[in-house]
């Protein structure tokens, strides 16, 4: 069995030469196996190891119990030895979430505190192939991909290693009777109360039983297999989201030449877009994926509310992915008179505006900077005023003799909904003038007849 757990080890390049290992000890079968296995290699792969323990605080005196073998075994091996409590049943009740999950959460908590202050950087953990098979035929029974039937790695981020994902758990109890090693039994798990529990003790005995002897390895190559195949399925994913897919603080946008790929590799497109996006893992679940596929067949603006208080929104077929409860900016109106505007330096929000009069246009050289603009400076009365758009606004955009609503000016440059409230405008008296960055107007262009001309700067502050 050692051997075994040798070559599974060097097959998957769990441990590099050097490495600081420290075991998750709960002081049950598993993982007083993998600890007495690991220490029997430290020397051929030239490692330290240490080890953590966890009190759920759930089960009383057995609790107290499992903590002081777990030290003991430590202590007899020469082990460096961590433990801590943590109160299980508050954290999962101030969360609504379950005991297990709770556990687990804070178990991993732990284990990056301890890597990180004491330099492990290899995390071990007890999973074994009959953890594989039962959490495949969990993900199973839940509608998953291929994603959740490939089961447990033998490897993950943050230095998360399974040496002895390659052993049954008849081997270990084997090995930990063979070895003498007595572990701790949580009798929980000989209660068929959880989920997982009732995959252990009923279901998958039985498939052994009527099926296949050998069920558990079976389901465990078919994991290899599809791992393989989800390695490059993944690959693909990662390639296709650097190409369609943008990403910054504010938003993440998912390009419409996406949803024209193949549904494999879309449907992880979404997926990975948000989780990079959100930065968590869970409440996403394969539904609202496809929410996201319709949305992006539907027609622009249209929104759609998803989990860790994200919205995605339909953008002339782009799909953004956003916060909710963007602050949306104040409706903010500066008023200037006409003949003190020359020379003046003013702030607006996110902007230095300064305003320039030129009598001699002759010298003037005209910029293409979009946030620079010319116009006939006699055209206008008596004021300027700087604003946001309002109900009704129109203009004449230059080149055009008619009016046109700001919102089909908006609409026609796709210019996303939540970002129209926030651009400036600019008025002459009680016409728009210029729609800062995208248009200005026709009635107060520069021509061979003007005299006078302002030229107006609107510069990003820092």
């Amino acid at each position: 069995m050692i051997n075994k757990v040798r070559d599974f080890v060097i097959e998957n390049n769990l441990i590099q030469n050097g490495d600081k290992v420290l075991v998750a000890l709960s002081g049950g079968p598993d993982s007083v196996c993998l600890l007495s296995i690991l220490y029997k290699l430290k020397d051929y792969f030239n490692i330290e190891i240490g080890a953590a323990h966890v009190n759920h605080m759930l089960r009383g005196e057995e609790a107290l119990k499992d903590e002081e073998y777990a030290r003991h075994i430590c202590c007899e091996l020469g082990v460096e030895f961590f433990s801590r409590s943590i109160d299980i049943k508050k954290i999962s009740e101030s969360k609504g979430i379950s005991h297990e999950l709770a556990g687990r959460e804070e178990r991993y908590k732990f284990f990056e505190i301890i890597s990180k202050e004491n330099g492990y950087n290899k995390i071990a953990i007890a999973h074994n192939a009959n953890d594989q098979a039962e959490t495949i035929l969990m993900n199973m029974m839940r509608g998953s991909g291929i994603e959740g039937l490939c089961g447990i790695r033998s490897k993950r981020k943050g230095g998360i290693i399974r040496p002895i994902l390659c052993l049954s758990r008849s081997e270990i109890e084997e090995y930990c009777s063979e070895n003498k090693l007595n572990p701790r039994i949580d009798k929980t798990n000989l209660e068929n109360i959880y989920n997982r529990n009732k995959v252990r003790l009923d279901i998958l005995p039985y498939m052994k039983n009527n099926f296949n002897k050998d069920i558990v390895e079976t389901i465990n190559r078919m994991a290899n297999l599809l791992q393989i195949d989800n390695d490059f399925i993944e690959k693909e994913c990662n390639n296709s989201y650097k190409k369609y897919c943008t990403i910054n603080k504010k938003e993440l946008v998912i390009s419409k030449e996406a949803f024209l790929i193949e549904k494999a590799i879309l449907t992880r497109i979404i997926k990975k877009s948000f989780i990079e996006f959100s930065g968590k893992h869970n409440n996403f679940e394969m539904k609202h994926v496809y929410e996201v596929i319709s949305l992006a067949n539907n027609s622009t603006n249209k929104r759609i509310n998803l989990p860790n208080g994200i919205i995605a929104e339909n953008i002339y077929g782009d799909i953004y992915l956003k916060f909710i409860n963007k602050v949306k900016s104040e409706n903010k109106e500066v008023i200037l008179n006409k003949n003190q505007v020359d020379k003046r330096n003013i702030e607006y929000e996110d902007y230095n505006i300064s305003f320039d009069i030129l009598t001699n246009k002759n010298n003037i050289e005209f910029s293409n900077n979009l946030l620079i603009k010319y116009f006939d400076y006699d055209k206008i009365k008596e004021k300027l005023i700087i604003r946001k758009r309002k109900n009704g606004d129109k203009m004449v955009p230059l080149g055009m003799n008619g009016t046109k609503k700001i919102k089909d000016i908006f609409m026609d440059l796709k210019i996303p909904v939540e970002q129209r409230d926030n651009v400036p405008i600019l008025c002459f008296d009680n016409e728009i003038a210029w729609l800062v960055e995208h248009k200005v107007s026709d009635r107060f262009k520069v021509t061979r007849e003007t005299k006078n001309i302002i030229k107006i700067t609107f510069a990003r502050k820092e």
